[in-house]
């Protein structure tokens, strides 16, 4: 999908959201919610913070850590450095619309346009897109997570889920072949 891009801030600023995006686990209201001031750099990587999500009603925060990426075209680090100094946003809303004329505007990107950019992004790269959703994004990284052997404790500190359940229900286990049971049974 980051190969279908557009050259510009606009290919920028979708590059950005969409690895964030996945490497957060991010709902897509938590990603469009976002703000300058939220945005942590450290060596490790970002640490991003949630000020409010659909579990977190009362705003007691959660910070999701995001890890440098071994590839420069889809760490999401990079991706997010790279679209705030480039678009030149030091303060406010960090994922804004762009015009046309690649003009920047102050207003936040609504939640509804993360899923306009996931669909339209993965139809350019050929992908199906009748299921994908904003939503694709945080069950991605579950699948991805746990297919790589991310514990569930680990991915719910990212996700912010508050049970198990929630977890296993994001799984979107589609190779029946990848670390079957059967091979644990020691036969």
């Amino acid at each position: 999908m980051m190969d279908e891009l557009p050259a510009g801030l606009l290919g920028l600023r979708d590059r950005a959201l969409i690895t964030l995006g996945f490497a957060g686990g991010f709902r897509r209201s938590e990603l469009v919610a976002l703000d300058c001031a939220d945005l942590t750099f450290v060596s490790e990587g970002l640490e991003a913070l949630v000020r409010r999500s659909k579990t977190d009603q009362e705003g007691a925060g959660l910070t999701k850590v995001i890890a440098y990426g071994g590839d420069p075209t889809t760490c999401p680090v990079r991706a997010v450095q790279d679209w705030l100094e480039l678009s030149g946003i030091g303060e406010g809303p960090v994922f804004r619309p762009i015009n046309r004329h690649e003009q920047l505007s102050d207003k936040r990107l609504t939640d509804f346009a993360v899923a306009v950019i996931i669909k339209r992004t993965a139809k350019k790269a050929g992908l199906p897109t009748p299921k994908l959703s904003g939503h694709s994004l945080r069950a991605g990284f579950v699948t991805e997570a746990k297919k790589n052997g991310a514990d569930d404790a680990a991915i719910m500190d990212q996700t912010g889920h508050s049970s198990l359940a929630m977890v296993h229900r994001y799984h979107r286990r589609t190779k029946k072949w990848v670390k079957p049971a059967s091979s644990k049974l020691g036969l």
